[in-house]
């Protein structure tokens, strides 16, 4: 079960689920227009651009990107100066750029329910992980970085 507790498995259940709830219950509610497309894919795409420079820097510094493992370093350079989880930023991006493309305006309460959902299943649990293997510092940088943006 672990090999498929991964975000990108929750992302793309969120997803399915916006998805379904566009073609079968629409609710008469849409933003179907140029800007609604226009920053659906700014949003996915802004996704995309913080999952990949946040990948690099994880392969850069020769660590675990994978949630559950223990990394062998702190990454604290590039993307990760400004978010301590750009990944999970740029899944939660790409899940409301999605919901906007697919026009499911009801599914917009996915999101913070998406956000929770990651918090309490990966984030939490990867930060203190990090705490007990960087102690002082993750200590500093957590004072330093904010968890989302």
């Amino acid at each position: 079960m672990q090999k498929i507790d991964i975000p990108p498995v929750w992302l793309l259940g969120f997803a399915v689920v916006a998805w379904l709830q566009a073609r079968h219950m629409p609710m008469g509610l849409s933003l179907d227009n140029g800007f609604v497309d226009l920053l659906s894919g700014v949003l996915i795409g802004g996704g995309v651009i913080m999952i990949v420079l946040a990948a690099a820097e994880f392969r850069r510094h020769r660590t675990t990107i994978i949630p559950h493992e223990t990394p062998t370093s702190l990454v604290q350079s590039g993307i990760f100066k400004r978010s301590r989880n750009p990944i999970y930023v740029g899944d939660v991006l790409i899940l409301s750029g999605l919901i906007l493309r697919f026009d499911a305006i009801a599914s917009l309460v996915l999101i913070p329910i998406f956000v929770w959902l990651l918090e309490r299943r990966f984030i939490v649990p990867e930060e203190d992980r990090m705490r007990r293997t960087f102690r002082a510092d993750f200590a500093r940088y957590e004072r330093q970085t904010r968890r989302w943006i």
